[in-house]
């Protein structure tokens, strides 16, 4: 069994699609990136990638390769999935947390387990995703950026 931990942290901008954990997110700012700057989706990345001892999402699917000019996050996560049983690990279960003061994600955290599931091609009942709010504190809270912490565990497959 092992363990990992993922983060990241995107700016707010105007004129891009809200991408969360896989899942459009109706709201007048997206976040700023190469790729579709998913932070959930790439935290939880993260959190695969570091369980195996296999660096991060950057490492694997660097900004400025235009292979990933646009790139759909979900489908990044397929791949580092995808990478960890080529390796003979299999994901255990992962715990995603969204920080945003807007919008309300409430209504969207069952897509997100949903998609974010079928990505990883794991069960929705290994995937927990959870949003706070920082209550006007730091980027988040005062609406520049969204971040996202994620953890995650793996296992040799027998």
């Amino acid at each position: 069994m092992r363990a990992g931990l993922g983060y990241d942290a995107h700016r707010l901008v105007a004129g891009r699609p809200l991408v969360l954990g896989g899942v459009r997110i109706p709201h007048d700012f997206g976040l700023e990136g190469f790729s579709d700057a998913d932070v959930v989706t790439h935290a939880l990345i993260d959190a695969l990638l570091g369980a195996a001892a296999l660096g991060d999402c950057g490492t694997h699917f660097p900004a400025g390769n235009p292979e990933f000019a646009g790139a759909r996050s979900a489908d990044l996560l397929t791949r580092a999935v995808a990478m960890l049983d080529e390796r003979g690990f299999a994901v255990v279960n992962a715990d995603c947390t969204i920080v945003a003061e807007q919008p309300a994600l409430a209504g969207h955290i069952a897509t997100m387990r949903a998609a974010l599931a079928a990505a990883a091609k794991i069960d929705v009942g290994r995937i927990s995703v959870k949003a706070k709010r920082p209550e006007g504190l730091g980027f988040a809270g005062d609406g520049r950026g969204i971040e996202a912490f994620a953890i995650a565990t793996i296992e040799a497959k027998a």
